[in-house]
């Protein structure tokens, strides 16, 4: 991480009122929580943002409001305005893989078929940090729901629970 520069920590999900709550939000819940309830936001490059401070690094927030196939185009134009360098750049995503409210880290690697991974990573590179929360998939209660629409479903109230729980456990500036 490159001490002088801003850290951009971007959440996944989809704009509007109709996706608030679903699986494939969890980006943004994530970034609400972590940026706090009196978090300014304002509408800039294709996203919303808000600045804030962290254990005394200077942190972007990031919701892109380019829908989730298309974040790239908001976190490449976050970088490139703010001079942002890959390693300083945190992604926070939903993983249908991870059992509900599990979180997972890593730098780089594949997008295991996740859209908004896969924009990213076109646009920018692969080598940036990860941060994936557990949604749990169908199959895990034998479902015969389709993937595309168990993430855009909502979560329950006992499942949101288990996401906040696992969002209050996540520190983005490692020690």
């Amino acid at each position: 991480m490159q001490e002088n520069k801003p850290i951009l920590i971007v959440g996944l999900g989809n704009p509007g009122p109709e996706y608030a709550v679903t699986r494939h939000n969890v980006g943004f819940i994530a970034i609400d929580m972590l940026a706090g309830e009196n978090a300014s936001w304002r509408a800039e490059k294709n996203a919303l943002t808000a600045r804030g401070d962290i254990d005394g690094h200077k942190v972007i927030f990031a919701k892109p409001q380019t829908y989730m196939n298309s974040s790239g185009v908001a976190v490449l134009a976050l970088m490139t305005f703010y001079k942002i360098p890959l390693e300083n750049l945190i992604v926070i995503h939903d993983d249908m893989d991870l059992p509900n409210g599990k979180v997972r880290e890593k730098v780089g690697g594949g997008s295991a078929g996740h859209n908004g991974i896969k924009s990213i990573d076109a646009a920018v590179g692969r080598e940036y940090r990860r941060i994936r929360i557990g949604i749990s998939h169908p199959r895990d209660f034998e479902s015969p729901m389709d993937p595309a629409d168990w993430v855009l479903g909502k979560f329950t109230d006992a499942q949101l629970v288990e996401i906040k729980k696992a969002i209050n456990t996540i520190n983005v500036i490692p020690a």
